[in-house]
């Protein structure tokens, strides 16, 4: 019944099946252990962060609105309009949000067929540049309570030419 052969092939089965379980552990201790500073253990930084200096940062030059203006790129605001575009049609047809033909010196909320939330109310009565530029920057923290989920363009240079861009379609 048991002959020497089976016996082999047992005893190999299972150091075969103890073999495969240790190199287990060992990848996955490998992928998985945090290495030096895990569990408690004490390491020294590689670099240093500074969080600070207690001196006041140096506050931007304030470029007035015109000026900015002035300097406006419609073409270099056609590429920004690439991040509108997920909702914002220019071919006169809504979409996710309402269509941006002639939005320049538009009233707020005026494109019928489109279900405003009407906390576009508090930017004032027309799309004007300057309502524009302070909206584009952040619509959530200008009309709160605004269904935009668009975080908003943070640069005043990209902000201008997407308005010189939209004043090109008007």
């Amino acid at each position: 019944m048991f002959d020497t052969m089976t016996m082999t092939k047992v005893v190999g089965g299972v150091c075969g099946a103890l073999l495969i379980y240790l190199l287990g552990k060992w990848a996955a201790e490998t992928v998985y252990h945090g290495g030096a500073g895990a569990h408690g253990e004490e390491h020294a930084a590689a670099y240093v962060i500074e969080a600070g200096s207690d001196e006041p940062a140096e506050a931007e030059p304030e470029v007035d609105f015109a000026t900015l203006m002035a300097s406006a790129d419609a073409g270099k605001g056609e590429k920004v309009f690439g991040k509108c575009k997920a909702c914002h049609k220019i071919d006169g047809s809504n979409a996710t949000g309402p269509h941006l033909d002639g939005v320049v010196n538009r009233g707020i909320g005026a494109v019928d067929g489109f279900n405003y939330s009407g906390a576009l109310q508090q930017v004032g009565d027309n799309w004007t540049p300057e309502n524009l530029f302070h909206f584009i920057e952040n619509p959530k923290g200008t009309a709160p309570g605004t269904t935009m989920s668009f975080k908003g363009l943070p640069k005043a240079e990209d902000r201008v030419n997407l308005i010189a861009y939209l004043e090109t379609i008007s």
